[in-house]
C-alpha cells in the first residue's frame, strides 16, 4: 500500500483543481487524524454516528434475520417470497438468505437460525438434482431460469460456506457430492473471452457481474478442496482486468462504451483480491477511483446510481475489507452503517423495489455482520 500512497502524492499536481481535492481527501485519510478537530460538521471529520452503539447494530442485524425467518416460514419450502419486488430470483434469494443466517454463526441444523439455514440449503440442493430439466449440478429452477448462472454462482457460494461450517453429517455429504458437478457447470460454460453470461452455455454473450460471482464461487469451492481448473480462473481474471477502464473503474462488459459504476468497480476489485491480486497498478487505480466516488458522495456530489444499492454496498464492503490498510474500511463502514440503520423498517426489513425486501434484508445483514468475520466469505 505504500506504493499506492506514493502514487497519489506523485500525481496530485498534474490533476485539475477538482480532481486534486478528491485525491487529497483520500491522501488525508491515510494520515493520522489530528488530535483536535474544530469543524465536526465535515463528513470526513464528523465523529462516528454509531461507533458507541454496537448494541444498536446487533439489534438491527437480528431484527433483519428474524424478518427473513418469518418470510421463509411463510413460504414453507426453504425459499423466500418476492416480498414486493418487481422481479423474483428464488435461487439467489435462498442463497443470500442462507449466507445471512450463517453470518450470525448458525450452521445447518445448529444455532439460533440452524433450522432456517438447513431449509435454505436443502432448497438449493433440491434445485441441483436435475429434476427441472437441467443438468445435474446446475442450481436453477428451470432450464429457462432468467437469472441462471448469476443465481448458480451465489448458490454454490452458499453451499461452500455451509459445507465449510458443517461438513459432517448427511447434508454435508450431499453438498460434497454436488460441489464438483456444480463447478463443472461453471467451467464448461465459460465463453471464449473468459467471462460468463446468464445461461450455462459457452455462447457469444458475456458480462462482468455474472463473471464476478462465478469467480467467487470457484474460489469458495477450491477452499473446500474441490479441484478447479486453473486455466478457467486465469481466463476469468484476465476478463475482469480487461473490463477495467483507464481511470480505474470497471465496466459492465469488455465493450469500452459499456457503463461503469461504483458497484461494478467494487465488485471487480473485490474479485481480483479474491483471486489473489492484492497489489499492482490495476488495484491501485480501482481503489483510487472507488474512494474518489465515495468522497464525492459524502460531499453532496451527484450520486452515480448503479440501480443496485444493496449489491453495491455489499461489494464495496468486501473490496475495502480485504485492503491491508484497515482505515479505508473503517472510515467508510462507520458512515454507511448509520445509513443502513436509519433505512431499516419497523418489521426489520429493508426495501428494494426491483428484487424485494428479502434480498435487500439479506444483503444488509451480511453487510452488518462483516466485522464479526464468522462467515468464510469474510476471511481476510
Amino acid at each position: 500500500m505504500a506504493r499506492f500512497w506514493a502514487l497519489i502524492a506523485s500525481v496530485t499536481f498534474a490533476l485539475p483543481c477538482a480532481a486534486r481535492e478528491r485525491v487529497h481527501a483520500l491522501a488525508d485519510l491515510a494520515s493520522p487524524p489530528p488530535v483536535v478537530r474544530q469543524t465536526p460538521s465535515s463528513p470526513a471529520q464528523a465523529p462516528s454516528p454509531v461507533a458507541k452503539e454496537p448494541d444498536e447494530t446487533r439489534r438491527a442485524f437480528l431484527r433483519g434475520l428474524d424478518y427473513l425467518a418469518r418470510q421463509q416460514a411463510a413460504h414453507q419450502d426453504g425459499a423466500f417470497p418476492r416480498a414486493g419486488g418487481a422481479q423474483h430470483a428464488p435461487v439467489a434469494l435462498a442463497a443470500l438468505g442462507a449466507l445471512a443466517f450463517m453470518s450470525e454463526g448458525s450452521t445447518p441444523g445448529r444455532g439460533r437460525y440452524g433450522r432456517e439455514v438447513a431449509l435454505a440449503v436443502d432448497y438449493l440442493l433440491a434445485r441441483a438434482d436435475g429434476n427441472a430439466g437441467t443438468a445435474r449440478g446446475y442450481i436453477a429452477v428451470s432450464v429457462d431460469d432468467k437469472w441462471g448462472m448469476h443465481a448458480h454462482g451465489y448458490a454454490l457460494l452458499a453451499l461452500c460456506n455451509a459445507f465449510t461450517l458443517s461438513p459432517a453429517g448427511e447434508r454435508g455429504k450431499r453438498i460434497a457430492a454436488l460441489l464438483p458437478e456444480s463447478v463443472a457447470v461453471i467451467e464448461r460454460s465459460q465463453t471464449s473471452e473468459g467471462g460468463w453470461f446468464y445461461f450455462p452455455t459457452a455462447g457469444l454473450e458475456h458480462e462482468n457481474s455474472v463473471t464476478v460471482v462465478q469467480l467467487q464461487a470457484l474460489r469458495a469451492a477450491r477452499n473446500c478442496g474441490v479441484q478447479v481448473d486453473a486455466k478457467v480462473v486465469s481466463r476469468a481474471v484476465d476478463y475482469i482486468r480487461r473490463c477495467q477502464s483507464e481511470n480505474g473503474s470497471f465496466r459492465y462488459a469488455l465493450d469500452p462504451t459499456s457503463k461503469s459504476s461504483l458497484a461494478l468497480t467494487a465488485a471487480g476489485l473485490a474479485t481480483l483480491q479474491n483471486a489473489g491480486r492484492y497489489e499492482g497498478p490495476e488495484i491501485e487505480r480501482a481503489i483510487r477511483e472507488m474512494w474518489a466516488e465515495i468522497m464525492e458522495r459524502e460531499r453532496g456530489g451527484e450520486r452515480a446510481d448503479s440501480g443496485f444499492p444493496h449489491y453495491e454496498r455489499m461489494y464495496v464492503a468486501l473490496a475495502l475489507w480485504t485492503q491491508p490498510d484497515r482505515r479505508l474500511f473503517e472510515r467508510w463502514f462507520e458512515l454507511e452503517r448509520a445509513v443502513v440503520l436509519k433505512e431499516q423498517r419497523a418489521d426489520g426489513s429493508w426495501h428494494d423495489e426491483q428484487f424485494g425486501s428479502c434480498l435487500a434484508t439479506a444483503m444488509n445483514c451480511l453487510f452488518l455482520s462483516i466485522n464479526d468475520g464468522l462467515l468464510p466469505l469474510f476471511e481476510r
